[in-house]
């Protein structure tokens, strides 16, 4: 299984990244401060996970870009999966401040040349 991930793609291992990361992002509501166990485990899991995938990732991309994406598109899926799961509104500046993050994680993936595609 180690020796899967690491031979991962860097942006196979970007996107689980992510979804790692936006998983264990989402379940720390529920962990009511840590005190409770299941989804507290799903947390610490989840960003074991999300690291050690970035750190596979960084192995061939720039950290910057990397941290980059990883940490745009973890705020507008986060923020979607709070709209759904939580209940969480966002109001007008909130939604276009979100836009303009996935607006800038779009432009480094499809046209800097600093991903190396």
């Amino acid at each position: 299984m180690f020796q899967l991930l690491v031979s991962l793609p860097p942006a196979i291992a970007l996107s689980i990244a992510i979804v790692a990361e936006v998983i264990a992002t989402s379940f720390i509501p529920k962990t009511q401060q840590f005190t409770k166990l299941s989804p507290s485990i799903i947390v610490l899991i989840g960003y074991g996970i999300a690291f050690f995938l970035l750190s596979v990732t960084v192995k061939t991309m720039p950290v910057g870009v990397v941290y980059a994406i990883w940490s745009g598109a973890g705020i507008v899926l986060v923020a979607t999966v709070s709209y759904f799961v939580y209940g969480q509104k966002l109001d007008l500046p909130a939604l276009v401040g979100i836009g303009f993050i996935l607006a800038g994680v779009l432009i480094v993936n499809l046209l800097s040349k600093t991903v190396g595609h």
